[in-house]
C-alpha cells in the first residue's frame, strides 16, 4: 500500500523528466551535461524527498506533520483546549487531549504564516490538476514510439482516460485499493531492471554520483533554468509528507531506502547512459526510446501498461489526497462546508467531495487540451511543486524551533540548507512563469484569496456568536422556598410516598427579565420536558448558546438534559475514542451538561450522543454514588430521544470608522459579507456534513459582524 498511496506520484517522474530539461525540440546535449544532468537529479532525490521528507519531515508527521501544510500551521497555532464555562461547574473526569506546554510563538506572527500557509496550501490543491494531466499525458505519449501515425491522438486518449478516472472517484476506490501496491511495485521493478540494462552501455554514467559535475554543468552552461527541469524528479514530495500519518515510520524508511530510492536512481541513470551512447534516436522521447529490445517488441507494451496504470494511481493518489486535504482545510473553518461523502467503511479518511472532484475534473482537461506542448505543461506544473516545498521548509523550521523547542541553530541550518535548494527550484520554475507557470500561479491566489476572505468571514461570525453569550447565572433563576401554603402541603403529602419527587419538585426555575424590559421577575416555573436536547455552539466561547436562550423564551420549558456542545478540531489526524469527550457539570441547573468533542482534521464530523450520555452518567456517578437507581436512569432513558438545536447566522456587515476611506472600505466590506459569504454560507450550511443528527432545528440568527 506504501508504495501505491505514497510514492506512486514520485515513481512517474522518469517518463518525463530528461525531456523536461532537455526537449526533444532542442539541440543534444554534450556527454558532460548529461552526466551533470543526471548528477543534479540523483543528488536532488537524495536531498529532497530521501532526506528532507522522509527522514526529517517523518519526525512531525504523527503529531504535527500530517496533512501538508495547512497542518503544521494548526500545529503553531492550535485550538485551545478548553472552552469556556457556562458557568462555574463541577469538573469531572477530563477526556480532552493534553495541551502543547511551552508554546511561546509571538501572535503577530499568525496572520503572515497563515497567508504563506494558506498559499502553499492553494498551490498543492493546484498540483491536483497538473499532477493527472502531466502523468497521465507523459505515459500515453509512448504510444507515438511503437505507433507513430496515432500522434495525433495521444491528447483525446489522455483525456478519455482522465474523464474514466474522475468519473469513477463517486464510486470510491476502496475495492481497487489491493492493487495499487502490487502494480506499483512491479512498476518499481521494471524501472530498476531496464535502468541496469542501459547502465551497461555506458558505465561512465555512475560520475553521476559525484556532485561537483551537477554544479559544472550549470558553470559551464549558464543554464539555469534547467533546474526547472531537474525539479520534475522530485514531484510529489508533498503527497509523500501528506501521507506520512498512515503509516509506521520504519516501513515508510524501509520503502524509500530499499525500493523507491534506488529504482528511481537505477532509471535515471540508465536513461543517462543510452543518451550519451544513442544520442538523437532517443531524443525524442528518452523514457520509451530507451526500453530495451525493440519498440514494437512485448517488453515495450508490458512496460506501456504499466506506465498507464503506474500514472492512473498516481493521479489517483494526487486526487484522494486533494480530497483529504479539503476536508481539512473544511473542518478548520478555511472553506466553506462542502458536501462530503464517506465512500468506506473500513478505510479512515477515504471521502468523495463531489464539488472538488468535477472542478478537478474540468481544470485537467483544460490543461491537456490547452498545453499541447508538453514541456510547457511540465513547467507550469513544476512551479507549483516548487512553490509547495519551500513554504513547507519555511513551516517546519517555524516548527523545530517553537513547537519542538529544538536548539535555534539547527532551526536555522535546516532552513538555510534546505531553503537553498528550495529557492533555486523555486527562481529557476519562476522564470517558466511566461510559457505556463502563470496557470498554478493564478489557481493558487484565487484560492488562497478565497479562503482567506472564507476564514476572515467566519472569524468574525464565531467572535459575534463567542461574545454575545448570555451567562446561566443571569438567564434562568431558581428558587426553593418560595412555595405558597398549599402548595407546600401538595408536596409533603407526595413526599411521602416520593422523596426525590419532592427534591425536584421543591426547586424549580424561571427565566429572568430581558435586558431593557422593566419591572420584576415574573417567577413562571420552567416545566421540565423528559427530553434531551443538544445546543451545538459554533463558536468557542462562554455562556449559553443564542438558540438555547431564544428556545427558552420562546417556548418556557427546559428538556430534562440539556448538552451544550463545541466541537474543537485539533492537528492531529485522529483522536482516540477514550480522548474524544470532555464533559463538565453545569451547577446552575440540574441535567445541564458542558460538552468539548474533539475532532482529529482527518474525520468525520460524527458526534455519538450515546456515548456523551455513558460518560454524563459516569461523572454524576462519581459525583454521588447512590444515583445508580434515580438520575442516572432518568437520564438514560430521557436520551433516547435527542433534538439537535443549531444557529443559522444571517450575517450583516458592520460599519467601520475607516477616516476619509470609510465609505469605499465599508462598500467593500459589504460587499465581501453579504453578497459573497452569506450568500455562500446559506448554499453551504453548517450542518451540511453533519451524520449524527436524526432532527436538526435550525434557529435563525441576526449577526452583525
Amino acid at each position: 500500500m506504501i508504495l501505491g498511496i505514497i510514492y506512486s506520484d514520485i515513481g512517474t517522474s522518469p517518463l518525463y523528466v530528461l525531456n523536461g530539461i532537455w526537449p526533444a525540440s532542442g539541440e543534444l546535449p554534450s556527454r558532460e551535461d548529461i552526466i551533470g544532468g543526471v548528477s543534479a537529479i540523483v543528488w536532488s532525490l537524495t536531498l529532497i524527498p530521501l532526506i528532507k521528507y522522509v527522514f526529517i519531515s517523518l519526525m512531525f508527521g504523527t503529531q504535527e506533520g500530517e496533512g501538508g501544510s495547512y497542518a503544521l500551521y494548526q500545529g503553531l497555532f492550535p485550538p485551545e483546549d478548553h472552552d469556556g464555562n457556562l458557568d462555574r461547574t463541577l469538573t469531572g473526569d477530563s477526556y480532552k487531549v493534553a495541551s502543547r506546554k511551552g508554546f511561546t510563538i509571538n501572535e503577530r506572527f499568525r496572520l503572515p504564516l497563515l497567508a504563506w500557509c494558506l498559499f502553499g496550501t492553494s498551490l498543492t490543491i493546484a498540483d491536483g490538476v497538473f499532477t493527472p494531466a502531466v502523468s497521465v499525458t507523459s505515459a500515453v505519449g509512448g504510444i507515438a514510439v511503437a505507433k507513430p501515425s496515432v500522434t495525433e491522438q495521444i491528447i483525446p486518449i489522455s483525456i478519455v482516460i482522465l474523464l474514466v478516472l474522475f468519473i469513477a472517484q463517486r464510486f470510491g476506490t476502496a475495492h481497487l485499493a489491493f492493487l495499487f501496491a502490487p502494480i506499483s511495485f512491479v512498476w518499481f521493478l521494471l524501472l530498476a531492471s531496464t535502468g541496469i540494462y542501459n547502465i551497461t552501455s555506458h558505465p561512465g554514467i555512475f560520475r553521476a554520483f559525484d556532485p561537483s559535475r551537477a554544479v559544472m554543468l550549470f558553470v559551464r552552461t549558464g543554464k539555469y533554468d534547467m533546474l526547472a527541469g531537474v525539479l520534475l524528479a522530485v514531484t510529489g514530495c508533498e503527497a509523500i509528507f501528506a501521507n506520512l500519518g498512515q503509516f509506521n515510520a520504519l516501513s515508510i524508511q524501509a520503502s524509500a531506502a530499499f525500493h523507491f530510492y534506488p529504482s528511481l536512481v537505477l532509471a535515471y541513470l540508465g536513461q543517462g547512459a543510452r543518451l550519451i551512447r544513442d544520442g538523437e534516436t532517443v531524443l525524442s522521447n528518452i523514457f520509451y526510446t530507451t526500453i530495451p529490445g525493440e519498440h514494437n517488441g512485448p517488453l515495450f507494451w508490458i512496460v506501456f501498461v504499466f506506465a498507464i496504470l503506474a500514472t492512473v494511481i498516481a493521479s489517483q493518489a494526487m486526487i484522494t489526497a486533494t480530497f483529504s486535504l479539503v476536508q481539512q482545510l473544511i473542518n478548520m473553518k478555511a472553506l466553506p462546508p462542502l458536501k462530503m461523502s464517506h465512500t468506506s467503511e473500513t478505510i479512515q479518511g477515504q471521502v468523495y467531495i463531489s464539488v472538488v472532484n468535477w472542478t478537478l475534473m474540468i481544470g485537467c482537461i483544460v490543461v491537456v487540451a490547452a498545453f499541447s506542448n508538453l514541456s510547457n505543461l511540465t513547467s507550469a506544473y513544476g512551479f507549483a511543486v516548487a512553490t509547495v516545498m519551500f513554504s513547507t521548509t519555511v513551516l517546519l523550521a517555524v516548527q523545530m524551533r517553537w513547537v519542538k523547542h529544538w536548539p535555534a541553530m539547527v532551526a536555522i541550518t535546516y532552513f538555510v540548507l534546505w531553503g537553498f535548494f528550495d529557492g533555486l527550484f523555486w527562481g529557476a520554475s519562476l522564470k517558466k512563469v511566461p510559457i505556463g507557470a502563470w496557470v498554478p500561479l493564478m489557481i493558487g491566489v484565487i484560492l488562497m484569496l478565497f479562503m482567506s476572505l472564507w476564514t476572515w468571514a467566519k472569524g468574525l461570525e464565531d467572535k459575534f456568536d463567542g461574545e454575545k453569550r448570555t451567562n446561566l447565572r443571569h438567564f434562568i433563576h431558581s428558587d426553593v422556598d418560595e412555595l405558597d401554603e398549599s402548595d407546600e402541603e401538595e408536596e409533603v403529602e407526595e413526599a411521602e410516598t416520593d422523596a426525590d419527587t419532592k427534591a425536584r419538585h421543591l426547586q424549580y426555575y424561571y427565566v429572568a427579565k430581558a435586558s431593557g424590559e422593566k419591572g420584576e421577575d415574573v417567577k413562571r416555573p420552567l416545566a421540565r420536558l423528559p427530553t434531551c436536547a443538544v445546543f451545538h455552539k459554533i463558536a468557542r466561547g462562554q455562556g449559553a448558546p443564542h438558540t438555547f436562550t431564544g428556545f427558552v423564551r420562546q417556548w418556557p420549558a427546559l428538556p430534562r438534559v440539556v448538552i451544550f456542545l463545541s466541537v474543537s478540531v485539533v492537528p492531529i489526524a485522529r483522536v482516540p475514542s477514550e480522548d474524544r469527550y470532555a464533559i463538565t457539570k453545569v451547577r446552575t441547573v440540574e441535567g445541564f451538561y458542558g460538552v468539548t468533542a474533539y475532532l482529529g482534521f482527518r474525520e468525520e464530523f460524527d458526534i455519538r450522543v450515546g456515548e456523551i450520555v455513558d460518560r454524563i452518567c459516569a461523572l454524576e456517578l462519581q459525583l454521588d454514588p447512590t444515583q445508580v437507581n434515580g438520575a442516572v436512569e432518568e437520564i438514560r432513558a430521557v436520551a433516547l430521544s435527542t433534538t439537535h438545536i443549531a444557529p443559522h447566522y444571517h450575517v450583516v456587515s458592520k460599519r467601520v470608522d475607516a477616516g476619509r476611506l470609510s465609505a469605499p472600505v465599508n462598500w467593500v466590506r459589504t460587499y465581501l459579507i453579504e453578497d459573497i459569504y452569506r450568500r455562500l454560507a446559506t448554499m453551504f450550511p453548517e450542518t451540511g456534513n453533519w451524520l449524527f443528527a436524526e432532527e436538526i432545528i435550525r434557529v435563525g440568527i441576526n449577526a452583525t459582524i
